[in-house]
């Protein structure tokens, strides 16, 4: 395969996934937001930070507002990661890459992206909010579906994949830290109702409020949830699973090249070193401390990706 083809493919992927956890973040800060006592415009600014988008909002903002946060990271053209933005991005390497994909994969992509455009051409009202972010996550399922159910699963496959997974254990991770490192109001808070209200919003934020029912019962536990999230195998938006998955498709590459890339090194040492901790050594190494190391060689893992297979040629 062409290196600008994978390139396509592995951002195709990772833009549609953006798009869809940036939706998942702005509908966690609301919730949080909702929980906390005194709440100010200004804690959206933990938003924004998670986002990795608050130097680049501070340059067109004086001030920092409930509304004009959301429309930043719902549709501003000055946002590359904006919801509207990453959606047409991932329409535009779709459309470079059209060979690559299935019909469906191809009009599920389109019809997102004008449906993204429809209900998010003006700013979004506040009471039409939890409607625009659930479209926008069924917009993006929607593509998600068609791959799966349509495409061969071969190196296109496996380059849709891994952007998919590596996006997906980025927000994770950032959606874990807005809560335990800057969004918790104080140190008294925790473990009160308020405390409890806020971890249960993260669970929901990435569909693993059942799951968790399921696995640890009724009773919410930062300890618990944070196994659920980072080390829990079964769930589908743990750090532990999508890690396991861009390894497994990284191997499918390699034995199909016939290679033996140093991203395969690099997703080896993430796994040995972070995910064989158990979540008392985390807790005690520091959980903000770990997602941040943790988050540092996503980054360099992706960049390695891009070297391996000649993204640029």
């Amino acid at each position: 395969m062409l290196g600008k083809t994978a390139n396509g493919l592995y951002w195709m992927f990772r833009y549609l996934e953006r798009a869809e956890n940036t939706s998942r973040l702005v509908e966690t800060g609301e919730r949080i937001a909702l929980t906390r006592l005194g709440a100010t415009d200004s804690e959206w600014r933990s938003v924004l930070q998670t986002a990795g988008s608050i130097e680049a909002f501070d340059e067109k903002h004086e001030t920092t507002t409930k509304e004009a946060a959301i429309d930043w990271l719902l549709r501003s053209p000055d946002n590359p990661s904006s919801v509207l933005s990453a959606i047409k991005a991932a329409r535009q390497n779709a459309r470079l890459v059209r060979t690559a994909l299935t019909h469906e994969v191809w009009e599920a992509t389109n019809s997102a992206y004008i449906d993204a455009k429809t209900v998010l051409a003006r700013a979004v009202p506040a009471r039409d909010l939890p409607q625009v972010l659930g479209a926008i996550r069924q917009k993006t399922a929607l593509v998600r579906g068609a791959t799966h159910g349509t495409m061969l699963r071969n190196d296109i496959y496996d380059f849709a994949r891994i952007g998919t997974f590596l996006e997906r254990a980025d927000n994770t991770a950032r959606i874990l830290d807005v809560k335990y490192y800057v969004l918790l109001p104080s140190v008294m808070s925790v473990g009160s109702s308020i405390d409890n209200m806020q971890w249960e919003t993260i669970l929901r934020s990435v569909s693993a409020r059942g799951g968790f029912r399921m696995s640890y019962g009724s009773t919410l536990h930062p300890r618990d949830i944070a196994q659920f999230l980072i080390l829990d195998g079964r769930m589908p938006r743990s750090l532990g699973f999508c890690v396991s998955k861009i390894r497994g498709n990284l191997d499918y590459l390699a034995k199909n090249y016939d290679i033996h890339p140093p991203s395969c090194e690099n997703v080896a040492r993430i796994e040995q070193d972070f995910l064989n901790m158990d979540i008392d050594a985390i807790f005690r190494f520091g959980l903000h401390e770990f997602i941040q190391k943790i988050l540092g060689h996503f980054s360099a893992l992706g960049a390695q990706i891009e070297i391996d297979f000649r993204f640029s040629e």
